[in-house]
């Protein structure tokens, strides 16, 4: 089969031709139809994560249909549309996966990162962490739901009943939380990269009552803040725009480190905390809500020989919504 590969950080991804895998016990083989392109997949290929396999198939966004199943593997039958979201497994056993925190598992194995993903025409996967998928949704506007939906679902979950909602970073995750939050009856700002005017008016068509710039003042005191940009100079900054009991919830895998900043920021009982991954419930969750909520999801389409490209539109950030790769 052909593959995108990764084979050292910071290094543009090869387009190899490998053997095609084969399905283990409880394993099914996908024939590739989309893969999203996530800034997770970004932050691999630019070395900002450490401790993933190489040389290493990326992409946990996967829409595909099954091919084969391994042996032992029933859940789905053979030629079943499924999604593969970045959590590719969990040990079932330790104290976080006992609780239904799967997502906190020290040995947990990830798609795209120590297990090859979708930049691939085929991609093995573990059928227990893999999703039925509405059938509302095409293979290529189907794939950003797996990752950047389902992130955005559980920040936005974080958040608890907060009514007025900022978002900092308006990418793929964002406009997909944008349209459940709108959906859900809250009032959303979203604060874009200064002078962004393309991504501002975007925010406003999905229903954002405000947009501007992260550099300027709030518009209205915020009862929590989402914070999809991996720049850890906003976290101030949403502090600021936070009322007292607020939250500033963190949603990247990778942010770059948070300057240091007075107290009284803090102070009145607000809180800053992380989104780390996500479980399996999260999944069933959001892929039953998205159809509810009407979420349609704004899509760059991109040949899987152009996974270059597409990393290269997102790191400058010339993308209102997702990129997704096509075999």
């Amino acid at each position: 089969m052909r593959a995108m590969r990764l084979h050292a950080p910071r290094r543009a991804l090869e387009f190899d031709e490998v053997a095609a895998p084969e399905p283990g016990a409880g394993e099914v083989l996908l024939e590739v139809r989309a893969c999203g392109v996530c800034r997770t997949d970004l932050h691999i290929a630019d070395g900002e994560l450490a401790g993933g396999r190489l040389p290493i198939v990326p992409g946990h966004e996967i829409v595909g249909t099954v091919a084969a199943r391994g042996e032992g593997a029933k859940r789905f039958a053979t030629g079943a549309r499924v999604g593969v979201p970045w959590l590719g497994w969990s040990c079932g056993e330790c104290g976080h996966c006992r609780a239904g925190r799967e997502n906190l598992c020290d040995r947990a194995r990830f798609t795209g990162f120590d297990r090859d993903g979708g930049y691939a025409e085929y991609a093995i996967a573990d059928e227990r962490f893999c999703f039925a998928l509405p059938e509302a949704y095409g293979d290529v506007e189907a794939a950003p739901l797996l990752c950047a939906g389902l992130i955005g679902y559980r920040a936005l979950a974080m958040a608890g009943d907060a009514r007025r909602v900022g978002i900092y970073g308006f990418g793929a995750a964002a406009h997909i939380v944008a349209q459940v939050a709108a959906w859900q009856g809250r009032e959303l700002y979203a604060f874009t990269r200064p002078g962004d005017a393309d991504a501002q008016a975007f925010a406003r068509k999905l229903g954002c009552r405000w947009a501007g710039g992260s550099d300027g003042p709030a518009p209205e005191e915020l009862d929590a803040a989402l914070l999809f940009a991996p720049v850890g100079a906003l976290v101030p900054l949403a502090l600021a725009a936070t009322r007292k009991g607020g939250s500033v919830v963190c949603a990247g895998i990778h942010m770059s480190d948070i300057p240091s900043f007075p107290y009284s920021l803090l102070w009145g009982e607000r809180s800053v905390r992380s989104v780390a991954n996500l479980t399996r419930r999260d999944g069933e969750e959001f892929l039953r809500l998205a159809p509810l909520a009407r979420v349609r999801t704004e899509v760059r389409r991109y040949a899987l020989g152009e996974a270059n490209a597409a990393l290269a539109d997102l790191r400058r950030g010339a993308l209102n919504g997702a990129a997704v790769l096509v075999p």
